[in-house]
């Protein structure tokens, strides 16, 4: 692998499969995003895709939660023309295409990470960092010019570039990208949990999510539960078909990984049990010597695929642009040959406190060991302004009677029919969807409180204090493209 400098971008290459191929990089996702600018990372890469000229050889760009990746692949002169403008387009967005882009993103749908993984995301973090992939936000036609501007002129410039090639760059290779200092990620630290957990959420999967470190000790742990999970779930239960993962940062050396397994309909409370069963055994027996030699023997074939090395540069460049370094696969090869069962076991026993497992709503899993988790909530009403549904509703519905609006001090809270109290504080709002007269809150912590007059008798009181508390900037009206519910 050579490393070179093109207008001040790192550029890795090595010899691939023919024809060539780039995939220019930058360091910016959607956890560099806020829940008042969710999606405008896959904007800025639509508006620049867009506004490119049609052409016959393959070409794309794809946003995760830390990366956004725009590849070509044909002859040197057209990976050329192709990464020239993108990064001239990166320079001087066509903002006037917002709102037919806006509309395309919409019908498009798509998520940074499966939505199992982004579930337990916010369960961790809360609505920020990779907490908010499960969020759909304000909406695309709730992105102004301006936000993409400045979206664009922090992230997607030359100090937060870095381009891979299958081959050495042609001769005429320019990046002439926007110049611009490596800028400052948000990495929220995870939410206090006491012991591990298990929680609902909308999602099809069950899935776990527990706090780990890099290296190949967690690596091989991770690869070894997967591939025993999908013996289990599937060939020898007949539960499922698939298991998989994510992991992302949360420094240099913490991660958040996690484990998902889809189930036939009806049988998510035994995958979910058979997760927690092998998660327990993982740390309490950790992996056998031979479960630990099949993964380093799979992990060196990987290696050995001419198809390698793409991905084996991928990852030095994103190493660059995270500020981690890059080892080649003989050294990652020899770290993981020397991970024993012991350290396994002694990682995953420390981590067993911080899982956390997510079941799709309406299940519920026997679990034992793990207490019942969810949005912060509490069973006492904090002192307020108490507003009540109609008297008509109330008759009408039973859920009605039991639903109170608190305006406190400090925010606003929520008592729910089954007589949970959602509080979220001015100082942790997120974001305010404006609808007609009525308001929704949405709060750090993932809790949302409907302040709605058509709700609540008597709550334009309160819908004034929150337009009041909450900076305009975090306010915005409800999407006219998609209904967000």
């Amino acid at each position: 692998m050579e490393r070179v400098l093109i207008d001040g971008v790192p550029v890795f290459w090595a010899r691939g499969p023919e024809p060539l191929t780039a995939a220019l990089l930058f360091g910016c996702g959607g956890r560099d995003e806020t829940f008042r600018t969710i999606g405008i990372t896959h904007l800025v890469e639509h508006l620049t895709m867009g506004s490119l000229p049609r052409v016959h050889h393959d070409r794309n760009a794809s946003v995760d939660l830390d990366v956004t990746i725009f590849t070509a692949t044909g002859r040197p002169d057209q990976v050329v023309t192709f990464l020239d403008g993108v990064c001239r387009t990166l320079a001087d967005l066509p903002t006037d295409r917002i709102d037919k882009e806006a509309g395309v993103l919409t019908a498009e749908g798509g998520n940074y990470t499966d939505p199992t993984s982004a579930a337990l995301y916010s369960q961790r973090l809360g609505v920020q960092g990779a907490g908010l992939a499960p969020w759909a936000g304000p909406g695309y036609d709730r992105l102004s010019a301006e936000q993409v501007r400045a979206h664009a002129a922090r992230f997607f410039v030359a100090g937060n570039a870095a381009l891979v090639l299958t081959g050495p760059p042609p001769a005429d290779l320019r990046l002439p990208l926007p110049p611009g200092p490596r800028p400052e990620h948000l990495l929220p630290e995870p939410m206090p949990t006491a012991g591990p957990v298990w929680f609902e959420h909308v999602v099809a999967e069950v899935g776990v999510s527990l706090l780990g470190t890099g290296g190949p000790v967690w690596a091989q742990g991770m690869e070894v539960l997967s591939e025993r999970l999908e013996q289990i779930a599937r060939h020898t239960h007949g539960l499922s078909y698939e298991v998989g993962g994510d992991v992302v940062p949360l420094d240099r050396d913490r991660r958040i990984f996690t484990l998902t397994v889809d189930a036939r309909e009806g049988q998510e409370a035994e995958v979910a049990g058979l997760l927690w069963t092998e998660l327990r055994r993982m740390a309490d027996e950790g992996p056998t010597g031979a479960e630990l030699a099949d993964r380093c023997e799979a992990a060196r074939e990987l290696a050995d695929d001419p198809r390698a090395v793409e991905p084996e540069l991928l990852d030095a460049a994103v190493r660059e642009l995270f500020g981690m370094a890059y080892q080649d696969p003989a050294t990652r090869l020899a770290q993981r040959s020397r991970v024993t069962p012991e350290e396994v076991r002694a990682a995953f026993r420390e981590a067993l406190s911080t899982a956390q497992l997510v079941v799709p709503c309406g299940v519920a899993p026997d679990l034992p060991g793990l207490a019942e988790g969810g949005c912060r909530r509490d069973r006492q009403e904090p002192t307020g302004r108490v507003f009540r549904p109609p008297l008509l509703a109330k008759v009408l519905t039973k859920d009605a009677r039991g639903l109170r609006l608190i305006l406190t001090d400090d925010g606003v809270a929520l008592r729910d029919p089954d007589g949970d109290v959602h509080r979220i504080r001015f100082s942790e709002v997120v974001g305010v969807e404006e609808d007609g007269a009525g308001r929704t809150v949405f709060g750090l912590h993932g809790c949302q409180v409907p302040v709605d007059p058509e709700l609540f008798k008597g709550a334009e009181a309160a819908v004034r204090a929150v337009d009041a508390a909450v900076p305009a900037a975090l306010r915005y009206r409800r999407s006219e493209l998609v209904n967000l519910d």
